[in-house]
């Protein structure tokens, strides 16, 4: 039986991987320690995810409650494990909470990638390291594109953009949070792990990732928490740019599908934009509408003049190079569905 090895396991995307590939077979083994409470407080618990993991799944799952941080636990770890394949998607994962943890923050994101990378190198240099990095890598570089106001939404205003934004987009000379520069880090310390050492490996610099099983705050996970504030009717504060900022969503079975499309045919030191794409992009405005046509109830907001440092005014992910290098994944899941899937998970949590 072929054993993945999963950080961040009660995440949201490290617990659809580890569904995903527990039903192709596969032994999980996933590593968390609920270090997202930590972060965020109460409201962050993820521990819900982990046991009903272990429900879901049985003895397809073994839970390691480990922190990446600890060197040599993590070496020990792989040596022992000896995986096929690794999915890297544990993390500090907010840029806004990222400055009052600067440490824990780098620690976590950079340090804790390259303890699993040296591991990798070290225990099982063959197994492809698929790593969750973020389109925060960009920093606010996409801001300089420029832009035209609609209704609803910002969106580009120049043709080379139509699609999105591509792998090829500059990373440099751009203010990014202490988060994105943590992450940045680590997104070129894995690259240089396939290029150095011909480790299979990739870096995917989400957009939004979502889905039923997301456990939103306010500092991170913007529909999971968008909805959960629609639901309880709870005031949700919208940041700056008349709430026409621009997100593209994807859902994380449509992630965990690309991860495993990697897997069976890895690459060297390859980067894409993982997003939803035009088609799954919304504003938080209209963000708001499907979320209302979902629940039957109407979203509280307030307006605060100030944005978020560093924050996206428009991002859509480029699809294209995904596509072409895996040409048998696409998006699966439409914008609309997974909110409404989002709604009925919360309803059914409550």
């Amino acid at each position: 039986m072929k054993k993945i090895l999963v950080t961040g396991s009660s995440g949201l995307i490290g617990s659809e991987v580890s569904v995903f590939f527990a039903s192709q077979g596969w032994q999980v083994h996933g590593v968390d320690n609920n270090q997202r409470a930590v972060f965020f407080g109460p409201q962050g618990d993820t521990r819900w995810n982990q046991q009903r993991l272990a429900e879901k799944l049985g003895s397809s799952f073994v839970h390691h409650e480990m922190d990446i941080r600890n060197r040599a636990g993590v070496l020990e770890l792989l040596k022992t494990i000896k995986p096929d394949a690794i999915v890297h998607t544990a993390a500090q994962p907010s840029h806004d909470r990222a400055a009052a943890i600067p440490f824990d923050d780098f620690d976590t994101n950079a340090v804790g990638t390259l303890n699993l990378l040296e591991a990798v190198r070290q225990a099982c240099p063959e197994a492809p390291f698929a790593h969750m990095s973020t389109n925060k890598v960009y920093g606010d570089k996409p801001n300089s594109i420029k832009l035209k106001e609609l209704e609803t939404r910002w969106d580009y205003d120049d043709a080379l953009y139509a699609d999105g934004i591509k792998e090829d987009f500059s990373i440099d000379q751009s203010k990014h949070s202490l988060f994105g520069a943590s992450k940045v880090a680590a997104d070129v310390m894995v690259q240089e792990y396939g290029r150095y050492f011909g480790i299979p490996t990739c870096c995917l610099r989400g957009g939004c990732l979502t889905g039923p099983n997301h456990t939103g705050v306010e500092l991170h996970g913007f529909l999971s928490y968008l909805v959960k504030c629609n639901l309880e009717g709870k005031e949700y504060k919208i940041f700056g740019y008349k709430g026409k900022q621009v997100r593209d969503n994807i859902h994380s079975h449509d992630v965990a599908a690309f991860i495993s499309a990697f897997i069976d045919a890895p690459r060297v030191a390859e980067v894409y934009n993982i997003g939803g794409g035009r088609d799954n992009s919304c504003s938080i405005l209209e963000a708001f509408k499907i979320a209302e046509k979902y629940s039957g109830k109407e979203q509280h907001y307030a307006y605060l003049d100030d944005n978020r440092i560093g924050d996206h005014i428009c991002y859509i992910s480029d699809l294209s190079k995904m596509r072409a290098h895996y040409p048998g994944w696409d998006i699966t899941v439409s914008l609309d569905e997974t909110i409404r899937q989002i709604v009925v998970a919360n309803l059914d949590r409550r």
